[in-house]
């Protein structure tokens, strides 16, 4: 781990934390705060949640600041204090993820949606305030944000870990901590979080799409992917369904949290999108706008209308992508709620 302290403060200097004033404290750990929010966003799922635990996290800190011995960094202390805070959180809270039901609209003929889930609290964490916290290439956390450990389907899959087995598993797997120092920070011993490491994993290879096990590092959007948004875009305020499902894998799933509604297969999507393009349907939304964005290192689109009689576009839905091969696989909808964390507006 990199120590790259705020203020000129870093290992060696870690006894003076206990001295400093509040302003002078206050500017050291500002200078991680973004990345302990993915870090708690790692934990939670939820963006929100994760502005809210790193004040957590810095009110414990200040509170607990004479604990801080500079046997390591300050900003592996504030990793730890984050970490044991977000567990707190989990556990105060009880979420568990929600069954799905049989599918809102589909094609094919389907059994009890076995062993799929939703995770309720999800939320999209915006590419642009990830951004701000990837290190340079020439720190060994730069692969902490381009692996694929920010996507929605990996946030998705550690929901179902224990809190504790979570973080073992970013800590170890995504953070590259020692066995050592994990169990430090989670107060238990080596051969605990050794166990609970394995079985998080064990848990995440049933649950993760089989083609995202692989955790290297996740390119820069491809042109294929900006063509791919482009066509997206035009889809939709052209009101062309046609076009948009050939974007579309045939098996592509849509799911809409904190709805456990889901549809299934490009068929099923298409008819509905025909609906709401069709004046005459009972289902007519409105005229489109579109706006290409990303979240989760993924391809997004954030969509306005403007109903009938109306004269402004209202934000409706952002739909983050997943993509394999050049086509849509998964599409999770979000509510408009998300559009101010990415800097969209509320009305065009």
């Amino acid at each position: 781990m990199v120590d790259g302290e705020a203020a000129g403060i870093g290992r060696d200097a870690g006894q003076s934390v206990a001295t400093l004033d509040e302003p002078t404290f206050s500017r050291l750990a500002e200078g991680h705060r973004r990345e302990l929010q993915v870090h708690c966003y790692r934990m939670l799922g939820s963006f929100e949640d994760s502005e809210d635990l790193v004040q957590e996290t810095y009110l414990r800190a200040w509170r607990g600041r004479e604990s801080f011995e500079g046997r390591s960094s300050v900003r592996a202390w504030l990793y730890r204090i984050a970490t044991n805070a977000c567990i707190d959180h989990i556990d105060r809270s009880s979420r568990t993820p929600i069954a799905r039901r049989q599918p809102a609209f589909s094609m094919e003929q389907t059994g009890e949606p076995q062993g799929l889930t939703e995770v309720p609290w999800l939320q999209p964490f915006p590419d642009r305030l990830l951004d701000q916290t990837a290190p340079s290439e020439a720190e060994p956390d730069a692969l902490v944000i381009s692996k694929e450990t920010i996507e929605l389907a990996f946030l998705i899959a550690i929901q179902h870990l224990p809190p504790q087995q979570r973080a073992a598993l970013i800590l170890r797997d995504v953070l590259a901590w020692s066995a050592n120092d994990t169990a430090a920070a989670l107060d238990i011993s080596v051969a605990s979080a050794n166990s609970a490491l394995q079985r998080a994993r064990a848990t995440l290879k049933e649950r993760m799409p089989a083609r995202r096990l692989d955790w290297g590092p996740s390119a820069d959007p491809s042109e294929a992917e900006r063509q791919l948004l482009h066509e997206c875009v035009q889809a939709l305020e052209k009101a062309d369904p046609d076009r948009f499902a050939k974007l579309l894998r045939t098996d592509v799933r849509v799911t809409m949290p904190p709805d456990a509604f889901w549809i299934l297969g490009r068929d099923a999507f298409v008819a509905g999108l025909v609906a709401q393009f069709d004046p005459a349907s009972p289902a007519y939304f409105g005229d489109w706008r579109a706006v290409a964005t990303r979240a989760n290192r993924q391809p997004a689109v954030a969509g306005y209308v403007r109903q009938p009689g109306q004269t402004e576009f209202r934000a409706q839905v952002l739909n983050v992508f997943r993509v394999e091969d050049g086509l849509i696989t998964d599409v999770t909808a979000f509510l408009p709620e998300v559009f101010p964390s990415f800097g969209l507006p509320l009305t065009m």
